[in-house]
């Protein structure tokens, strides 16, 4: 099953494999059930209205969406490059906790097609092409999307303590185009590939696979909810295995696309 969100006339609807959902339906209610009740819950509730309007971020206002950091070897290789403290990343990439970090309250989120931005006191900025896990209530997987977390590598490089900053602000983050609804199984060895053009040409562009990943999907879930509670669901970035070259860095004008299974995710940085 797919999920999407889309801009209409009367504001944001959703709508499951291109058909309308009702007016009141809300991701964070949906949320509230297991996976086996939510297909049956989107399957009834489908209408034979095909959706309109333009794809629009995957996520209510009021739901929040977190990383984990460092779980792949690429990801940990790039983070003790550029870091002063370097060790630091080698022990949170060995550790049994892992790093967790908030990234977006829902309605800083951007969509398909929505502009991301780089910050404007940084030198050196990158787009994280990462799987994104969509969690219901009890932590459970749900679901997955493709999301860009959008960081400073040179203000994280400075200091670690500096990584709410590195990591938000406005335009920041983008999650889409929609939502597979699948069981964690489905998601263990996606392909995933990051392409990024400049003035028409591509100047960066890579690939992996989901798993690449240290960590199992369900270890990063378990970790966001340990002493935590979602009442209206969370989404979870599970980190990036690609990492351009140290002398790269985004600018605007840049078109950044992401590839996950058969999502994709383009956003123009400005």
């Amino acid at each position: 099953m797919y999920l999407t969100r889309h801009q209409t006339f009367s504001g944001p609807c959703w709508a499951v494999d291109g058909y309308r959902l009702p007016d009141g339906f809300h991701l964070d209610l949906m949320l509230q059930r297991p996976l086996a009740e939510i297909r049956d819950a989107l399957a009834n509730a489908r209408s034979d209205e095909a959706a309109v309007g333009g794809l629009v971020a995957p996520v209510e206002d009021t739901q929040e969406v977190w990383a984990a950091g460092v779980t792949y070897r690429r990801s940990r290789e790039a983070r003790m490059a550029e870091s002063e403290t370097a060790d630091i990343y080698d022990k949170v990439y060995s550790a049994e906790r892992v790093e967790v970090f908030f990234k977006s309250n829902g309605w800083r989120v951007m969509g398909h097609g929505d502009r991301i931005r780089v910050r404007r006191d940084s030198a050196w900025n990158v787009p994280e092409p990462e799987l994104a896990l969509l969690l219901n209530r009890a932590g459970e997987i749900v679901g997955y999307t493709a999301g860009n977390d959008v960081s400073s590598r040179s203000i994280e490089g400075e200091n670690p303590l500096y990584l709410p900053q590195a990591k938000v602000y406005n335009g920041s983050c983008a999650l889409g185009p929609g939502i597979v609804i699948a069981e964690p199984d489905a998601m263990r060895d996606l392909p995933l590939s990051l392409t990024i053009e400049r003035d028409g040409a591509t100047v960066f562009d890579g690939e992996t696979r989901t798993s690449q990943l240290k960590r199992s999907l369900e270890e990063i879930a378990k970790w966001l909810f340990a002493e935590l509670d979602f009442p209206e669901g969370a989404f979870i970035m599970t980190g990036t295995g690609l990492v351009p070259p140290d002398e790269f860095s985004l600018v605007p004008g840049d078109v950044v696309r992401i590839a996950l299974g058969a999502l994709i995710l383009e956003n123009a940085v400005e």
